[in-house]
């Protein structure tokens, strides 16, 4: 039978002899079957493994992100775009970094005189470091009374939120008097003298690199953070120098209106007031640019002395008199400041506001209000955010003022919680800093002033 079939179905053989065939076949193709696996298993590794990589190269990739929430004060967001590509695939992933970025520091220009000065601005500074969320810079015009009292709170603290600056600055008694007799003109009738005559001369005791800075009477404090006034810096027209409180609506011909503003709060743009050249001085000689005041005093009180050969005798109110005159005759470098960081208790009862009550809307409040009708507060409820204790006579530190002892004076009524509060508040529990941040508090003293007149003199 022939065919192509098995060849053991058509040799018809013994079984010895069928069985040796069988094995002789066998021992040939057992290393060729085990040649064969061993390239079948390398075969299907190296295809796995090409088939992982283009899975994974062509799969769609996905990017966790946290939301950065809301920036802090300290840092800021920096958004990265990064493309990932893939073979048929491309995404975009926004990535935020958190960088810390310190803010520029908050810059106070103090005048601090005698410790019963210090007693109070001590207050006011505490205050400030409570508050505050940024940095603090604190330039203080003082004697060695008001230095020696301050520098011993401030050693209390050495772990503050943020780092704070405290530049003393020394100038002499009579190197004050000189600078003043100088100017030529002005003397002052208020009970703060010849210290507070230095509000005029603010940007010629500091140095040029202070460039701007806020300005706050010791009697005062705040109950809220101060980098909101400093912000009111950024909302100024290009002109202005000068910022403070204004109150059309009084009415004092004695003091020639000089009411009508405050110098107790004030925003200074220093270097605007040196190129303006704000006081004279005889060393400026016919020097330009003239100075800005002459004129602006002689406008409101005529000549000093009545016949510019004295001083003048008939500004009231001290330095704020002389504000008065400058601002009145200078408009374009002056703007007004909200009430709401000027609440007084002199002559305007802090507009009738204060604490409790804390559930009254904005309507309510504004309508309880007085004083703001007629000025530039009109229509916008005050919302307090510093208070002003002057006018609280009896004592030379207001904190010991005999009314806040009294339940039904209306002042302490509003305002005698805040003050007991800040007052005890403790200078060590400032020391609320991470210390793995290293914020500090530094103390740099700077003695023999001399004024901008006498070194721009020198210059010459």
């Amino acid at each position: 039978m022939s065919g192509t079939g098995n060849p053991f179905h058509d040799v018809d053989l013994g079984g010895r002899q069928a069985t040796a065939l069988y094995d002789s076949w066998s021992q040939r193709w057992r290393p060729r079957r085990r040649k064969l696996l061993a390239l079948t298993y390398i075969a299907i590794v190296f295809s796995l493994l090409l088939f992982l990589a283009e899975f994974s190269s062509s799969t769609k990739s996905t990017v966790r992100l946290e939301s950065p929430g809301s920036p802090s004060s300290n840092g800021i967001y920096i958004t990265t775009t990064t493309t990932i590509s893939a073979p048929g695939v491309t995404e975009t992933a926004i990535v935020y970094q958190n960088v810390a970025v310190k803010p520029e520091p908050v810059v106070f220009v103090l005048i601090i005189w005698s410790e019963s000065s210090a007693i109070e601005g001590a207050l006011l500074i505490k205050s400030v470091l409570l508050y505050n969320s940024s940095p603090s810079h604190v330039h203080i015009i003082c004697d060695d009374s008001a230095q020696k009292f301050l520098e011993a709170r401030f050693a209390l603290v050495h772990r503050p939120l943020h780092d704070v600056r405290i530049w003393f600055y020394k100038p002499s008694w009579q190197s004050m008097l000189d600078r003043v007799e100088r100017e030529g003109s002005i003397k002052s009738d208020h009970s703060a003298g010849l210290p507070g005559l230095m509000k005029l001369f603010i940007h010629e005791i500091l140095p040029p690199s202070v460039k701007k800075g806020i300005y706050v009477d010791t009697d005062a404090l705040f109950i809220s953070d101060p980098t909101l006034l400093w912000n009111v810096f950024k909302r100024l027209k290009p002109s202005t120098a000068v910022v403070m409180s204004s109150h059309p609506d009084q009415n004092a011909p004695i003091w020639y209106h000089a009411s009508r503003i405050c110098s107790c709060v004030m925003l200074l743009d220093l270097e605007k007031l040196r190129a303006l050249r704000l006081m004279d001085s005889r060393r400026y000689a016919n020097s330009q640019p003239l100075a800005l005041s002459p004129p602006a005093f002689q406008a409101k009180y005529g000549l000093p002395g009545g016949d510019d050969q004295g001083r003048y005798d008939n500004v009231r109110l001290g330095d704020q008199g002389y504000w008065w005159a400058i601002v009145d005759h200078r408009p374009d470098i002056f703007e007004p400041l909200s009430y709401d960081f000027e609440v007084t208790s002199c002559l305007l009862d802090g507009y009738m506001t204060g604490l409790g009550d804390d559930a009254i809307s904005e309507k309510e409040e504004l309508s309880r209000q007085i004083h703001i009708k007629d000025t530039p507060q009109e229509g916008k409820v005050v919302l307090p955010k510093l208070l002003h204790f002057n006018c609280l006579h009896g004592t030379p530190v207001y904190t010991e003022w005999d009314g806040w002892s009294d339940p039904a004076n209306s002042l302490n009524i509003r305002w005698g919680a805040s003050v007991a509060y800040h007052s005890g508040f403790k200078w060590i529990w400032l020391n609320k800093g991470d210390e793995e941040l290293a914020s500090t508090l530094e103390m740099l003293i700077i003695p023999n002033i001399i004024f901008a007149d006498e070194l721009e003199a020198n210059l010459d």
